[in-house]
């Protein structure tokens, strides 16, 4: 039976996914969640994090416990999930935010166990990565580079302080402006601090016969204030480039993170493609 494997973006884990199961559970569709390598349960914190007291600076600058995690490492677990999940049928992939740039890999070197990928407001970085998406002029506005704590390319990683008020603020803004207040501080105290900073700065290669041999779907937020609207729909252009065919768009009144302010909507989205 076709199953769907859900994965989160930068500094979430499965848990994020919740809300989306049960009403994906509702349509009768099963599915399965993923910790990406260096988040949720696989996630470990700079030691500076915990000590007390605490010392800023030295969280700022220690380096990351996931600086050595890579793209294609990300993208094999993700590849073996799928196979054991599946166990050979192909499944609906759907993937958030940063996990977008995981799903893509996957994608491109195992289309075969993709049967639809549905990107829900992700970076797909087949014209340039992460990092230099940043800097482009489809990014103004972006609130994500504002939460960054640390130099990113000396500790390995993007890095912020969701136990700062400040920061927590920051976070909220970001990435859960129409999530309810008691939902988002939840979320906010399960996120972890690092990010492996491959997943922003490595570009996966796509070929029409891998990643573009898969149907694709695109789930544009468009309050996001972390991937703006116009680099969403740069992603769907880029990816219509390479797919054999057109990538299917649905449109959300939401900010970045629909699974908690809109799980309906986005199991809807999810189930529109079984």
């Amino acid at each position: 039976m076709r199953t769907t494997l859900l994965v989160h973006g930068a500094w979430h884990g499965s848990w994020c996914w919740t809300p989306v199961t049960a009403h994906l559970a509702a349509y009768g569709i099963p599915s399965v969640t993923f910790d990406l390598p260096g988040h949720g349960l696989s996630s470990k914190a700079p030691a500076a994090r915990w000590a007390r007291p605490f010392d800023k600076a030295r969280f700022a600058i220690e380096r990351s416990p996931a600086a050595d995690i890579t793209v294609p490492v990300a993208a094999e677990a993700l590849i073996d999930h799928l196979r054991l999940i599946g166990t050979g049928t192909p499944c609906v992939v759907v993937a958030h935010s940063l996990g977008g740039v995981i799903a893509t890999a996957a994608a491109e070197m195992a289309p075969d166990l993709f049967a639809h990928l549905v990107y829900v407001s992700a970076y797909v970085p087949i014209t340039a990565s992460v990092a230099e998406l940043f800097a482009s002029p489809q990014s103004a506005g972006e609130l994500i580079s504002a939460l960054l704590i640390a130099d990113p390319a000396a500790i390995g990683a993007l890095r912020h302080d969701p136990v700062d008020p400040a920061g927590r603020s920051a976070v909220r803004e970001a990435l859960y402006a129409d999530v309810d207040p008691t939902t988002a501080d939840a979320a906010i105290a399960m996120l972890s601090t690092d990010s492996p900073l491959s997943y922003s700065t490595e570009k996966p290669g796509v070929t029409e016969g891998g990643f573009g041999a898969v149907p694709h779907s695109y789930i544009i937020c468009t309050n996001d204030r972390a991937i703006p609207e116009p680099l969403q729909r740069r992603f769907v252009r880029d990816i219509d480039a390479v797919s054999s065919t057109p990538t299917r768009v649905v449109t959300l009144d939401a900010s970045h993170s629909p699974f908690l302010s809109q799980p309906r909507a986005v199991a809807e989205a999810v189930a529109a493609v079984w």
